[in-house]
């Protein structure tokens, strides 16, 4: 209570049937409860008598989580270690205000206590922690917690709609479908929610909106999938009105040349937003948005309009690797039709981009989004750590090192081999400096006025009535001069 986070328990209990089960309720309650490390150690086999036996139970725990566990009975003596990250647990209580309280109360406590020094051995040199370090802090490796998760996020997502709709009176939703990861999950939420509020799907009016960087894959995978949902499918060609809008600002593009500026891109963005909103002005129907977690914490969307604005956003901050796995769960465990479930199949097959120039003579999209900011996988682990813990860049870099330096190492949570990357320092050096640049320097200002979305995770949301309030003209400067001190190779 006086602020310690590491707490001992040398114990004397005795074993009997069903106690060991017991036992680790009570540890990771208590590490919860303490939001501490909780280091338990029992007598073992040279205690035993006539009547009563000790197994030499060992386990750390940190903050409800087990991190070690000894071997139960042995007839030798054993010791575990575990690597605790104690930047972690005060980070925790730097939330609860009723940990500073007790430090004031017990202050003057603390001196009646016995202090006893032990001689402790330890390894020299630079070790690496002997601990896992997930490569989706969001995406649980355990298939059943998996499973858990996704059921508990989509639900929320669900939720969240439905009351809105219930709240406002609006009858119809009016959302925008690409044929990408985001819009697609959008749409799925919107199909259930509709079922969960014992309405037709046709009250969903979905629009898929081709332009100048539209690919046959994602226009086939949009017209599919709002056919297969059976909600109302329709379709809007906007080039007539982006070109109309090109010409109206004297844009190069309307005068044959190839010019595929930002503004060019925005025009597209902008239009879509305004055909979307001015059909649910027509329709009595709500605008969802689709935007997720990652592209927020990136910037990786146009201010106003396209995917940052809307009357509703279901994505807020669902981040993009989770979005893929809910669109996975929900083909795997048929939550619609067997049609639907190959539909998403093949949206997860996608390249991920925005699609606003025009794509390759292959078919491929000419703009790759993670080409430009970085894998979503890694800026996911960045903006985790550093969103939830608020740990200083080299510290998110090391625990980075250690979850992506060896793809042989460590759970895999249903990635196949094809696509289960590694990542070298200089690798995650680089993508971190994109991501605190855009987080903190650039993009706070999006930010400070996002639509309402349901907070879906622990790890947080963005918006600047929940979890992240920050100015929208910041400084990056101290978070930059300690990615300076990150080195450009593992050691």
């Amino acid at each position: 209570m006086a602020g310690a986070t590491v707490i001992g328990n040398l114990s004397a209990s005795n074993i009997t049937i069903g106690k060991s089960e017991y036992r680790h309720q009570l540890a990771a309650n208590q590490s919860a409860r303490c939001v501490a490390a909780y280091l338990y150690a029992d007598a073992g086999f040279g205690e035993s008598t006539t009547d009563l036996a000790w197994d030499g139970h060992a386990m750390i725990y940190e903050n409800g989580t087990l991190l070690r566990e000894s071997r139960r009975f042995a007839m030798s003596e054993q010791m575990i270690r575990a690597d605790v990250d104690l930047d972690r647990l005060a980070q925790d209580r730097m939330r609860l205000t009723t940990f500073g309280q007790n430090a004031a109360d017990h202050k003057n406590r603390i001196a009646a206590f016995r202090t006893v020094e032990y001689e402790v051995s330890c390894p020299q040199g630079r070790l690496l922690p002997d601990r896992d370090i997930p490569r989706f802090p969001y995406i649980p490796s355990d298939p059943e917690k998996r499973d858990s998760r996704c059921y508990e996020a989509y639900n929320i997502q669900v939720q969240g709609l439905a009351q809105r709709l219930k709240s406002s009176g609006i009858p119809n939703l009016v959302i925008g479908v690409s044929g990408g990861l985001d819009s697609t999950h959008a749409l799925i939420v919107a199909a259930k929610t509709m079922d969960l509020l014992g309405r037709p799907r046709t009250q969903v009016k979905a629009y898929t909106l081709p332009a100048f960087g539209t690919s046959d894959k994602t226009y086939r995978n949009a017209m599919r999938l709002m056919k297969a949902l059976d909600v109302e499918a329709n379709e809007v060609d906007i080039k007539p009105a982006c070109l109309q809008m090109l010409q109206d600002i004297g844009h190069p593009f309307v005068r044959g040349k190839k010019r595929y500026d930002i503004a060019f891109e925005n025009v597209q963005a902008g239009q879509r937003s305004a055909h979307l909103f001015r059909l649910a002005n027509m329709k009595n129907a709500l605008v969802v948005g689709t935007g997720d977690l990652s592209e927020l914490a990136l910037g990786w969307s146009t201010y106003g309009i396209g995917d940052h604005m809307s009357h509703y956003n279901v994505n807020a901050s669902v981040p993009k690797t989770l979005i893929q796995y809910l669109i996975r769960w929900v083909a795997q465990t048929g939550q619609f039709s067997a049609e639907v479930s190959d539909i998403l199949l093949e949206v997860l097959s996608t390249e991920i981009s925005p699609e606003l120039i025009p794509g390759e003579a292959n078919g491929q999209p000419h703009q790759k989004t993670e080409a430009t900011i970085g894998p979503y996988e890694l800026q996911d682990f960045n903006n985790y750590y550093i969103t939830r813990f608020g740990y200083p860049p080299f510290k998110v870099a090391f625990l980075a090192y250690l979850a992506w330096r060896d793809k042989a190492k460590g759970a895999w949570p249903d990635v196949p081999p094809e696509k289960q990357n590694r990542y070298s320092l200089k690798d995650i050096k680089k993508w971190l400096y994109v991501y605190l640049v855009r987080f903190f320097k650039t993009s706070q200002y999006k930010r400070t006025c996002v639509p309402n979305g349901p907070k879906v995770g622990s790890g947080g949301s963005l918006s600047p009535r929940g979890d992240w309030r920050a100015p929208s003209d910041s400084e990056a400067a101290v978070w930059l001069a300690d990615w300076e001190k990150i080195p450009d190779r593992g050691k």
